[in-house]
């Protein structure tokens, strides 16, 4: 959106910023959001470049395809433990997370 629009939305009262503001976040939420989606477009990258199915990365998970779908997604009810697990296992490592601080 141009600059000129933006201003005059905001003058008849529309507000403008991201997901987490809209959400109320704190830092430390925001954060771990972030990381969160890191860790999962990590290991999707990861995947797909060694030319894996998500099936063949749930059964070294000792997992489900859906399972490593939502991980993937970064869907909350993934726990850390299981993202950083599937990143390991497709050969990642912590300094392939690229998340904005």
């Amino acid at each position: 959106m141009d600059a000129r629009k933006q201003r005059a939305l905001e003058a008849v009262g529309w507000r403008f910023g991201d997901a987490a503001e809209f959400l109320e976040l704190t830092d430390a939420e925001r954060q771990l959001v972030d990381l969160r989606l890191a860790v999962s477009r990590a290991v999707r990258q990861r995947r797909e470049r060694k030319k894996m199915t998500q099936q063949e990365l749930a059964r070294m998970l000792k997992s489900s395809q859906s399972r490593v779908a939502k991980l993937e997604a970064g869907a909350p009810d993934v726990s850390l433990d299981l993202l950083f697990r599937g990143l390991f296992a497709v050969g990642g490592r912590l300094g392939d997370v690229k998340h904005r601080s």
